[in-house]
């Protein structure tokens, strides 16, 4: 199997690439590498044992947190989010399920404009006010955007209103729920959800511009939640793909039901459950944030996986388009 490595690095470079990139095949390792600074201020190099955030990556972990739930018996896939909402939230539909949560069809109204500035200050108030998601119930009470099941758009608020539901569904903190119901069984040894207050020295600081000092801690919640926001290495996705593929963390049944596609090619974000679904043949994860973007994917079929993760907004898609564009020569098997 071949990649270009000489033209990876040149893609990485030239687009000054603040992070890291992995990729793997069949056990080997192909090429891994990493860029720029973790801390800019006191010129810290990222390296490959950088942990960087993941923004909407760590959805995965709320849909894998849920599905625990189903497979113990204390959730269905078919509830009605009403169960576990009580008076709260009034204007969520009667009719939407966790099914719809997860696979971004409910239509639960969005509480924040995914399509912003990365620069933006998105939520209210001051970050350190969002300490437990239901720091976050007032922000969701927002009218329905569409009929539940009526089509698929993606979803922070239904991936907040699933975190809630598994944290109030199980009686733990929800950072503690996906600890240890998924980070653990996955044997995930970098992986968590870090305070950006008390940030350990191997995790990146989110930078928003190019070759500045200004950070994103004014810009996320204190700590991630249901709709992302954990921190992980490229060592580490690179076990979590493998340890659900085979059942580690949910059995495979419920993993075949989180890589089918629950909605057709015209839908704006072609996903399962939780897990985004780009090409046949191809289970993804993808995040971006202010001070953050981030790609995994994992071919099944060919054993291969890769990985992009930046500490700088918008800054891991270059690397990633030349990767996505040699994963589907090697399904085509041209790579």
């Amino acid at each position: 199997m071949h990649l270009d490595t000489d033209a990876l690095t040149a893609v990485a470079t030239d687009n000054s690439l603040s992070g890291v990139i992995r990729v793997d095949a069949g056990g080997d390792r192909l090429y891994e590498a990493a860029f720029g600074l973790a801390d800019r201020a006191h010129g810290v190099a990222n390296t490959m044992q950088t942990r960087f955030g993941t923004a909407s990556a760590s959805k995965a972990f709320t849909a894998l947190a849920v599905l625990s739930l189903v497979d113990g018996g204390t959730l269905e896939l078919d509830d009605p989010a009403r169960r576990w909402l009580g008076d709260d939230l009034s204007q969520v539909d009667q009719r939407v399920t966790l099914r719809q949560l997860l696979s971004h069809t409910s239509g639960v109204g969005e509480y924040l404009d995914d399509d912003a500035d990365p620069d933006s200050y998105l939520l209210p108030g001051s970050m350190h006010e969002y300490n437990s998601l239901e720091d976050f119930v007032r922000l969701l009470d927002v009218p329905m955007l569409s009929t539940p099941g009526s089509g698929c758009v993606y979803s922070n608020a239904g991936y907040v209103l699933l975190g809630l539901i598994a944290q109030r569904a199980s009686g733990m903190r929800y950072q503690d729920l996906v600890r240890e119901r998924v980070i653990e069984p996955a044997g995930l040894q970098h992986t968590g959800f870090l305070r950006s207050d008390a940030l350990p020295g191997d995790a990146a600081i989110g930078y928003l511009y190019p070759d500045a000092l200004r950070t994103n801690v004014f810009h996320l919640p204190i700590e991630g939640s249901g709709d992302g926001g954990a921190y992980t290495t490229a060592a580490d996705l690179h076990a979590f793909w493998p340890a659900l593929a085979g059942g580690a963390i949910v059995p495979e049944a419920l993993v075949e039901l989180m890589t089918t596609r629950s909605s057709g090619d015209e839908a704006d974000y072609v996903c399962g459950l939780g897990i985004w679904l780009p090409i046949p043949g191809v289970w993804g994860l993808e995040g971006s944030d202010a001070g953050v973007s981030m790609m995994s994917q994992y071919l099944p079929s060919a054993d291969v996986t890769w990985s992009v993760l930046s500490n700088e907004s918008d800054n891991a898609w270059e690397p990633a388009e030349f990767l996505m564009a040699w994963s589907r020569d090697v399904l085509a098997g041209r790579g």
